[in-house]
This record gives C-alpha cells, sequence and structure tokens, in this order.
C-alpha cells in the first residue's frame, strides 16, 4: 500500500493516477472527502486527514510500504511560512511515529541553502526535520510550469508577459507539476532504494523570452515578455491575492534565483516529459473556458 499525502493536489493527484496504472495499491490522504471522487473512481482508497491533524494523519500512514509526502503551502493565509513549519511539524511526529520503509519528501531546487532564499527557505527546514528519519528520499522540485498562470491574464490582455525571471534570456530550471508525480511514483515503486537527494526538472531549461513565443500560438497574438521592474514586484503579486507574508516569500525567492542560486546540488537529475508550450496551452484553454 502506497500512501499519498496531498493526493487532491497536481503532483500527489498524477502520482496516485500513475501508481494505480500499475496496478499498486493506494491510500490518498487527502482533506476534503468531497474533493476525491476521480481518486475513488481510480480505485483509491480515501483517506480523510487534516496534515495539521498529527493524530488522523499517523492512522492514515499505517500499513504503508512508502510515503508521499507533500507539504501544502496557503498563498493567501498572512504567516505561510509559520503554518507551513507548523505542517512540516506535524508531518515528521506522524512519520516518526508510523516508520513507513519508503518516503519520498517533495521538496525544492535550492534547498541546500538555510537563507536567503524566501519559500525554499521552508524546504531546507523540510530536509532538516526529516533528514534523521530512514528510507526518506528528497526529490527537488524546479519551478513548476504552471506558475506562469500568475500573469497569463494581464499578457492576453495586452499582449505583455511579465517576467520576474531576470534577464529574459536566461535559462531557468522548470518542471511540470504532474510530472514530478510521476517521477515520486517511479522512486515509490523502484526495486532499489532511490538515492537520498534527487532533482526534477523538464525536458530543457527555457527562458521568458520562451514563454513568450509558447504563448503566442494558444493566444492568437503576438506575446513580448517584459522584465517586470523589482519596484512593482510586490504590487503585481499582490493584485494577485497573495498575503503579504506569501509575497515576500516569493520576492526573496526570485532574487535568489536572478542570482543563479536555485539550481542543482550534484546528484541525479530526472526529466519530465512534458514541454512548456504544451502546459501554457492548457493554462490558456483553462482560462479562456
Amino acid at each position: 500500500m502506497f500512501v499519498i499525502i496531498g493526493a487532491t493536489g497536481r503532483i500527489g493527484g498524477a502520482a496516485a493516477r500513475e501508481l494505480r496504472r500499475r496496478g499498486r495499491a493506494v491510500r490518498a490522504v487527502v482533506r476534503d472527502p468531497g474533493k476525491a471522487s476521480a481518486l475513488a473512481e481510480a480505485g483509491c482508497e480515501i483517506a480523510a486527514a487534516d496534515i495539521a491533524d498529527t493524530g488522523a494523519l499517523t492512522a492514515a500512514l499505517q500499513g504503508a510500504a512508502g510515503v508521499l509526502a507533500i507539504v501544502p503551502l496557503a498563498p493567501s493565509r498572512g504567516d505561510a511560512a509559520a503554518e507551513a513549519r507548523g505542517l512540516i511539524e506535524s508531518l515528521s511526529w506522524a512519520l516518526e511515529a508510523a516508520r513507513p520503509p519508503r518516503t519520498v519528501a517533495i521538496s525544492d531546487y535550492g534547498a541546500q541553502h538555510a537563507a536567503g532564499t524566501g519559500i525554499t527557505e521552508l524546504f531546507h527546514h523540510l530536509e532538516q526535520r526529516l533528514g534523521g528519519l530512514p528510507g526518506v528520499t528528497f526529490l527537488r522540485s524546479a519551478e513548476h510550469m504552471q506558475n506562469w498562470a500568475r500573469s497569463l491574464r494581464p499578457a492576453m490582455a495586452t499582449g505583455f508577459l511579465a517576467s520576474l525571471h531576470h534577464p529574459l534570456d536566461k535559462r531557468f530550471p522548470t518542471v511540470s507539476a504532474p510530472d514530478v508525480g510521476l517521477i515520486a511514483a517511479d522512486l515509490l515503486a523502484a526495486a532499489a532504494v532511490p538515492p537520498r537527494i534527487l532533482h526534477a526538472e523538464g525536458p530543457q531549461r527555457y527562458t521568458a523570452l520562451d514563454a513568450a513565443a509558447a504563448l503566442a500560438g494558444p493566444l492568437g497574438r503576438s506575446v513580448q515578455a517584459v522584465a517586470l521592474p523589482r519596484g512593482q514586484w510586490e504590487q503585481a503579486l499582490a493584485a494577485g491575492g497573495l498575503s503579504e507574508g506569501y509575497v515576500r516569500l516569493i520576492t526573496d525567492l526570485y532574487d535568489a534565483h536572478n542570482a543563479g542560486r536555485i539550481e542543482v546540488e550534484g546528484g541525479e537529475v530526472r526529466r519530465g516529459t512534458t514541454p512548456l508550450a504544451e502546459v501554457l496551452a492548457a493554462l490558456v484553454r483553462r482560462a479562456a473556458g
């Protein structure tokens, strides 16, 4: 039995569906069972547990041959960092109690740095907190391609795609979130013990210029990438509904990105297969629908 924490998300959902496709038993841990109908139809056992509820989470982990651990972040909460740290503590206590033989924990590129990386500091804390447990693999994910959704509607309206990646021709690692789930499923089901740290990114690296070019087709108009001035980042992110604390985590992250600190720390890189153009076309279809 494989237990997927966060099974209704892009990563967890992809992992659960892939494991079921392979005929493996899956217990999907969800906060709201009402949103788990597709998982149930795929043959997953549904366990209702909030990651903040250590007791319920520990019970959901019982009998697991492997666990996929995903800590959710709350962009609209006032102190998203404090909430995430609390969830990491609850997760660590549940894993310590249940002692599954294998755990794949989703982390982040740049998690090797203890400070100065914004939201990625939370994943450094995750790795430090879970690092003493046996059988844990940290799958560090590159930036998700789906994050371009934050800039999509203005680009659809104006033809300008605002980017926090500076300069515009800088290639950066990125990956489609469901591909991370497929890689995680491989690690959970592998016969051999996975390495301690792996990285997940897409089939190639892209620039903001590539993203703008990829949007032109599905939008039916030319799109120009624009490096959003640093002084406008906070206002632009807040306009998207992010809390003040979360905005600070994101701006610090992109400062680190642009300084070249969000990178692979040695070790193996597993590559997803989904190209950026495919993800952006799907985002456009969803926004237009």
